[in-house]
């Protein structure tokens, strides 16, 4: 297969999609209910059956009935057949295609993860709506933590090696520039803000393999990832942040092939306004890039959207392959839209393009296709063909049943916690903790230690002086004194009696004064003194 049926011009030409051509993305665009989601639908499945596989995000559940053949039995099935003749289309039948359901909160389908690091600080910048100064501190985190070898894989991660920062906020100010507490927490309570929304499903392990969304079925057909969007809406920053990052992924692993003979992959953005509502300036530089350079990796983007206008015009000129459904023009904004949808088209001169973009029937769009020379062909007025599998969403029987038997989930369905920042920093606190504590010990035993001491010493100095003080010390004190002076005075007395014999009264002085120094040294050797 060459190319793509999308369906045939009031001219009678068939209008078909060169997947030569296909990687060189393109535009779905048109009011509500003007019949976009078919129209995605039907060229999802041509790329399918060409074996190029695709990835869809389905925001209102519509689309998880590529799954199912269509049925006779559906209320579509009259008009459906009519187009079919009306258009030529014999080979028209009802099939089915081989999908796999994921859906980030994991409800719906298998969980789609990815890391902390993975996603990176500028998407998780935007995610988080961080202003410059916010979005600086967040790339030193991720810095410092590339440095110290830590993993970033969750939220826990992202918060614990914030924290850690604010704990070294001047040795990294001094290293990196300003890392002020203020931003920190600012950058914390946004985490808590995408916590609220669900994101922590999102980031952790196992991270999505790209080669489980490019591959074929065993019959050669490419496989349809639909992605459950519907709840993810809830949360735009979310959405738009993860399929933008999902291109991003896609850009970074692919090889260079240049132009293909059909698309590695095929990837289709519903809602695509989304994307681009508010983007700062450094985002949409990202995302221009993204899509012009994944062209030569095989990749064809496809932006759904109510109003062309949604795309800024740096993206829209990159866009080859239009399909463009009514528009409504009541509003000025809607009149702008009319023009300037009807300016980016291949002029026909037997189309009047501003008049028929709001004439157009349900099912009818107004198509542009690039050839194989790459010139675009020129605008024709054209019956879109009727899809082959079912329009509406299957039951959640049915999903249920897809889920469980298909060859992913084992892969995919049970997280994977394995050490990361988060817990290396933790049991880092807990060591500085423990060592904190048995210093402390340490130093408080040994004044504990050196308090005793002190305590001892004073205790035995307080029991010696009350000893000394006693009652019994004291008498036993002036018992010694009295004896040893009058034993002093005794030997004193006999010593006096030899040395200087029996003393009479007219004794000379001398031997007198003798005798007193005689007796006070004798009596003070006796006293101790």
């Amino acid at each position: 297969m060459d190319d793509i049926f999308i369906g045939m011009a009031a001219d009678g030409t068939r209008q078909t999609l060169d997947l030569r051509r296909a990687n060189r993305h393109g535009l779905i665009a048109g009011a509500t209910g003007t019949g976009k989601t078919v129209t995605l639908q039907g060229i999802v499945e041509g790329f399918s059956q060409a074996g190029v596989p695709c990835f869809v995000a389905d925001v209102k559940g519509d689309l998880s009935g590529l799954a199912m053949a269509g049925s006779p039995a559906a209320k579509t099935h009259a008009a459906f057949a009519e187009r079919a003749a009306a258009i030529g289309d014999t080979d028209w039948a009802y099939a089915d295609n081989p999908v796999q359901f994921w859906d980030l909160f994991g409800e719906q389908g298998h969980p789609v993860r990815t890391t902390i690091t993975e996603m990176g600080p500028l998407l998780l910048a935007r995610l988080m709506d961080l202003n410059d100064v916010q979005e600086g501190v967040l790339q030193i985190a991720f810095h410092v933590a590339d440095k110290d070898g830590l993993l970033l894989l969750d939220l826990d991660d992202l918060q614990a090696m914030l924290a850690d920062c604010a704990g070294r906020a001047d040795e990294l100010t001094t290293s990196y520039g300003n890392v002020s507490k203020q931003s920190i927490g600012a950058i914390q309570r946004a985490l808590l803000q995408l916590r609220s929304q669900g994101a922590e499903h999102f980031f952790g392990e196992p991270a999505l393999d790209m080669a489980d969304f490019i591959k074929t079925d065993d019959k050669g057909r490419g496989v349809v990832n639909i992605l459950a969007a519907d709840r993810l809406m809830a949360s735009p920053k979310l959405y738009s942040t993860f399929l933008l990052w999902l291109m991003s992924e896609l850009f970074e692993h692919l090889p260079e092939v240049g132009d293909p003979d059909k698309p590695v992959l095929c990837f289709f953005f519903d809602e695509a306004h989304l994307l681009f509502d508010a983007a700062p300036k450094a985002l949409l530089e990202k995302i221009e890039q993204v899509v012009r350079l994944i062209r030569s990796k095989g990749v064809g983007i496809y932006f759904i959207t109510q109003n062309p206008i949604d795309v800024p015009d740096t993206v829209a000129g990159q866009l080859g392959n239009r399909v463009q459904h009514a528009l409504r023009a009541f509003t000025p904004r809607d009149q702008a839209a009319v023009r300037a949808a009807a300016e980016t088209f291949r002029a026909n001169p037997g189309v009047d393009v501003a008049s028929a973009i709001t004439e157009l029937k349900v099912g009818e769009a107004l198509v542009s296709l690039l050839q194989a020379d790459g010139s675009p062909t020129p605008v024709e007025r054209t019956l879109v063909k009727p899809p082959a599998s079912r329009v509406g969403p299957i039951t959640a029987d049915e999903r249920k049943v897809m889920i469980e038997t298909d060859a992913i989930g084992a892969k995919y369905d049970v997280a994977v916690n394995r050490e990361s920042a988060g817990e290396l920093l933790a049991a880092r606190a807990q060591e500085a903790s423990a060592s904190v504590a048995a210093a402390k010990a340490t130093s408080d035993a040994e004044k504990a230690a050196a308090a005793q001491a002190k305590a001892d010493a004073q205790e035995a100095r307080a029991a010696a002086q009350a000893s000394a003080n006693s009652p019994w010390a004291k008498m036993a004190t002036s018992a010694a004194r009295a004896a040893s002076s009058s034993i002093g005075r005794q030997v004193a007395n006999e010593i006096g009696k030899q040395v200087f014999g029996t003393k009479s009264r007219g004794g000379s002085a001398a031997g007198g004064l003798l005798e007193t120094v005689a007796r006070g040294v004798l009596g003070n050797l006796f006293r101790g003194r």
